[in-house]
């Protein structure tokens, strides 16, 4: 299985154990998180900017408004970016081994703005469908103003990791026979019921490949 090289950027110092090179681990954490953080530094500031991402391959696309920082400021400079998913609340029997269930990811790599049209346009498909598999193709397409308005950068993955705890708390042995409960709380991600456009000038049923998605959700 390919994976990562440990290099002083991404190895997992704390805990590290918990570290996670594997190519496939880090991007099912990707390719599961709707959201990302990206971190850069900016005229000797440092920013952390919460955006959408995609990936294709080895590369992350990163979207973001044509004039917002982030993009202009991400082409051909070094970039940080960052996934959790939480799993679930650790309840210890002490205060100090109380935790959280979560699998992270985070990302290195120098980010490429992508001009082509073309190439844009499928970044912003890709974008679509991952938010929503089999929406691209029933939505109006971005227009020319739309596309110039919108920024992508393409951030070719160089080194990343990923950081992973799981199970029960661990408790110090002279803390076990305490009369407190501990365990873990899970959490998982749930849908609610479709609310539909209150200003939709026709009433129109749900598309079937939304209740597919939440079907394989649920299932999975």
């Amino acid at each position: 299985m390919s994976v990562f090289e440990r290099t002083k950027r991404n190895r997992v110092l704390r805990n590290p154990t918990r570290g996670n090179y594997e190519r496939d681990e880090v991007y099912r954490i990707v390719d599961e998180a709707l959201y990302c953080h990206v971190a850069f530094v900016m005229d000797g500031q440092p920013y952390i900017i919460p955006t959408l991402h995609a990936r294709e391959g080895d590369t992350l696309l990163l979207h973001g408004s044509s004039a917002s920082r982030m993009i202009r400021h991400a082409e051909a400079n070094p970039l940080c970016v960052t996934m959790t998913l939480v799993d679930g609340i650790v309840l210890a029997r002490s205060a100090f081994h109380h935790s959280i269930n979560y699998r992270s990811a985070v990302l290195f790599g120098n980010g490429e703005a992508v001009s082509d049209p073309e190439q844009k346009m499928d970044a912003l498909g890709r974008f679509t469908e991952r938010l929503m598999p089999g929406r691209w193709n029933d939505v109006r397409w971005p227009d020319r103003r739309e596309l110039k308005a919108t920024g992508v950068i393409a951030m070719p993955i160089e080194s990343a990791s990923a950081k992973i705890r799981s199970g029960p708390p661990v408790d110090d042995d002279e803390d076990m026979a305490l009369p407190v409960w501990a365990g873990v709380l899970p959490l998982e991600q749930s849908f609610g019921a479709l609310i539909a456009d209150p200003d939709a000038p026709v009433d129109l049923p749900a598309p079937e490949y939304l209740q597919t998605y939440i079907d394989s959700r649920l299932d999975g």
